[in-house]
């Protein structure tokens, strides 16, 4: 993880599909909830949020995250607004980096790769 800034960064029309924006093209339809529903993030698309948290509540994500992780190959993140389901595979990468100069930071990063449905070839 890096330094969390308030910002975030997406091509909204291409990294999500949202429910609500397929909603109002047709207008006979009447469900609600459809307008109400997290954008679903994509797969072939860059996606980017950053947040700012205290401490404990970042604590919680990571604890909720690592038992994710522990559990199987598949997590989803999600808020109101947006849903990303990713299927990871192995190695998971873990980064610590420390700069101890002027403030003193601590940098814990980690990378999952996407998990790929391959199969090795037959041996003949």
């Amino acid at each position: 993880m890096t330094d969390l800034d308030d910002a975030s960064e997406v091509d909204e029309s291409t990294a999500v599909d949202d429910p609500s924006a397929a909603a109002s093209e047709d207008p006979d339809d009447p469900s609600p909830d459809a307008e109400s529903a997290p954008t679903l993030v994509r797969s072939g698309r860059n996606f980017e949020r950053e947040y700012r948290l205290d401490a404990s509540e970042a604590g919680t994500f990571l604890v909720e995250l690592g038992e994710k992780l522990g559990e199987g190959a598949e997590l989803r993140l999600a808020t109101d607004e947006w849903e990303l389901p990713f299927a990871f595979g192995e190695p998971v990468e873990l980064e610590i980096d420390f700069e101890g100069t002027g403030e003193p930071k601590l940098e814990i990063e980690v990378e999952l790769p996407g998990r790929t449905d391959d199969t090795a070839p037959d041996v003949r």
